[in-house]
């Protein structure tokens, strides 16, 4: 379910505001971000293409009523654990699976999937809260141990914004650093029609995988020269790290970063920045 994550209303959701309509004698709201998965072909798909092997642990996040829930069991993995914030769902999983045969291959976890420890897992599979989606990606691939994949439903904006290439008009410092930390590719385009409520954009599946090994920089240190240099999108690169104020803010940054020895001058800054880019460029080709 894309939904789960319960905000206020400000905040939006996958497919923006909107009362609650009585669904299955549950009532969904649109601006909770919850839009249940209906087309069982299009969960078949997103099954097919998550490649599962009968060892794997998969972890879900907003299962809601549990339509993806009951696809994955029935797919022979090891293990199911489903995240679920909002407790009317998790009721809805108890019963919808009591008795069931695959029951004891299923743990239930009630909270909100940004602030609890994540257990081990070998691949994601979820259709998830919209309005969470940048912050969890960053946790799941800050994750350790490694986990093998992600299979994730996103509004489809910000899936094309994962998997733009240099030159995109949507290529953006969520692009470079999520490109840094792992593989990207688009799996699925989903149309809004595919939900009810239905939302009021379209979505696509992408999946996820995380680098090994993963690049040798600090990510913090590398996140805040990416963010110098998509804030001002018009200067060049040269132009940008040339600027006294500039460097002097990507010399606190490392500061904050807590590496031993730094020189206290400001042509460091400039060489650590080469050096940071010569360090992932490899990775960047790869791509």
């Amino acid at each position: 379910m894309a939904g789960g994550k319960i905000q206020k209303k400000r905040h939006g959701g996958g497919g923006g505001g909107g009362g609650a309509r009585l669904q299955g004698g549950i009532p969904f709201e649109k601006s909770k971000g919850q839009h249940i998965l209906r087309n069982p072909a299009l969960v078949d798909s997103i099954i097919a293409k998550a490649g599962l092997k009968p060892t794997d642990t998969v972890l879900e996040i907003g299962p809601g009523t549990g339509n993806l829930t009951k696809r994955l069991l029935e797919s022979g993995v090891k293990a199911v654990v489903a995240v679920e914030l909002d407790p009317r769902m998790v009721l809805e999983l108890s019963r919808r699976f009591q008795g069931h045969p695959l029951s004891s291959r299923l743990k239930v976890i009630q909270g909100d999937v940004l602030k609890c420890d994540l257990p081990y897992f070998d691949i994601c599979v979820a259709n998830i809260p919209y309005q969470i989606s940048s912050p969890l990606t960053f946790k799941l691939l800050s994750h350790r141990p490694i986990f093998r994949c992600a299979v994730i439903m996103f509004q489809r904006e910000f899936a094309m914004r994962l998997v733009a290439q240099p030159g995109d008009t949507l290529y953006c410092r969520l692009s470079v650093n999520v490109q840094l930390l792992s593989r990207v590719s688009h799996l699925l385009k989903v149309g809004r029609n595919n939900f009810r409520p239905p939302p009021k954009v379209d979505s696509s599946v992408v999946r996820i995988e995380p680098r090994k090994p993963l690049p040798p920089v600090s990510f913090k240190e590398w996140d805040g020269l990416v963010r110098i240099c998509f804030n001002r999108k018009n200067k060049t690169l040269g132009s940008l790290f040339k600027q006294k104020r500039v460097l002097e803010l990507l010399e606190r940054i490392t500061r904050q970063c807590n590496l031993s020895n730094l020189p206290k001058n400001l042509k460091w800054a400039r060489r650590r920045c080469h050096l940071m880019m010569l360090q992932c460029w490899p990775i960047w080709s790869r791509t």
